[in-house]
């Protein structure tokens, strides 16, 4: 009896050992731990392309605006240069009058001497030298002093139109080197444009690649619907807005909604920097073009059409304000872009060099202030 009692305990022991262990788990512990880690590695992996991509986007934004900011001098330059060719056409004509007024001055007084030498030839040397011009005239011609009456005021008519003549000489001069100065910086600040658009285009090539690279990092690590919706905000960016989606005017339009219309006929034409149409524009060309149509003169730089009109609180928008953008500073290079609001929130510019007159939001973090031009 315990002979057999002692089999089925050994059989029964044997059977225990024996017995397969239970599968681990599935996943397992270490497959747990693993890919905490692999999330853990790839948030950080996630992290740093974020930030690269971050730097790269402000590269981007930074070459922009400098390049804005350098085209919009130039535009400022040749504003000032016209201003300055006009100011010397001006001076010019009003010395030509100054010094006809003089030269019938002088005729008057040549005549008076005449008369009063009793027939003399004005031809004959001593009447040649008073009736000469110049500052050695007026001291020769003293002796007239004593005609009295009439004569003296033709005299003084004489002196106050070769002191008018002489003031406008200098003047002419001034503004003929002021127009000498303003080609200078001009040309200076063309040369300055062009160099920063070079810059702008071979450093944006670099960063695109860049960017893109980052982005396709960031997009596989990111969720689809985080991806979709990225994607989705670029779309929207980059739309041309369908006729019935975009905020048109009916009838009875004022200023502003006859130059948003016309804008918006623009959509899709390159930007050109210093154009201002019609087969192409940079930012403050197409809002000069827009308003003219509206019978409105603004000049081609956004220095001066930040005070072409009283600046309009954000929330009083209406169709066909300016939206400035850059920095308020006494230097008003610092107001380097412009758009024209068209309502919702929206805005048509001509961005950037590479880029086309299209339609996106106006907020934007270097969002300034608005204008109404009048």
């Amino acid at each position: 009896m315990h002979s057999v009692r002692a089999g089925l305990l050994v059989a029964c022991l044997i059977a225990t050992l024996c017995r397969p262990a239970h599968a681990e788990p599935h996943p397992s512990a270490d497959d747990v731990a693993e890919a905490r880690d692999a999330v853990r590695d790839k948030n950080k992996a996630l992290g740093a392309a974020v930030a690269k991509l971050a730097a790269a986007q402000g590269r981007l934004d930074e070459l922009d605006a400098a390049a804005e900011r350098l085209v919009e001098a130039y535009n400022g330059e040749v504003v000032k240069l016209t201003a300055a060719k006009a100011a010397v056409a001006a001076t010019r004509t009003r010395l030509l009058d100054a010094e006809k007024m003089a030269e019938a001055a002088r005729a008057d007084v040549a005549a008076i001497a005449a008369q009063a030498y009793g027939g003399f030839d004005l031809g004959r040397p001593m009447l040649t030298m008073i009736a000469d011009s110049g500052d050695g005239f007026l001291h020769r011609a003293s002796v007239l002093e004593q005609m009295g009456g009439e004569r003296t005021l033709v005299l003084d008519r004489l002196r106050a139109a070769e002191s008018v003549a002489e003031i406008l000489r200098e003047q002419a001069d001034d503004a003929h080197t002021e127009q000498q100065d303003a080609m200078e910086r001009a040309a200076e600040a063309k040369v300055a444009a062009q160099e920063a658009l070079a810059e702008q285009t071979r450093e944006t090539k670099t960063l695109l690649a860049t960017k893109k690279k980052l982005q396709d990092q960031v997009d596989a690590a990111r969720s689809l619907a985080d991806r979709l919706a990225r994607e989705r905000a670029a779309a929207y960016e980059r739309t041309s807005f369908s006729a019935g989606a975009i905020p048109v005017s009916g009838p009875g339009s004022t200023n502003g909604d006859i130059a948003a219309n016309w804008a918006l006929t623009q959509l899709g034409k390159p930007y050109v920097w210093a154009a201002d149409g019609p087969g192409s524009y940079d930012c403050s060309g197409l809002t000069m073009r827009a308003w003219e149509r509206a019978g409105v003169r603004i000049d081609h730089w956004t220095g001066t059409q930040w005070t072409s009109g009283p600046h309009i609180p954000l929330r009083q928008l209406r169709r066909g304000d300016l939206l400035f953008f850059g920095r308020i500073t006494s230097d008003p290079g610092d107001i380097h872009h412009v758009g024209m609001y068209i309502g919702r929130g929206l805005m048509v510019h001509a961005p950037q060099t590479g880029d086309v007159v299209r339609i996106a939001s106006m907020w934007r973090r270097d969002l300034v202030g608005a204008t109404r031009p009048r």
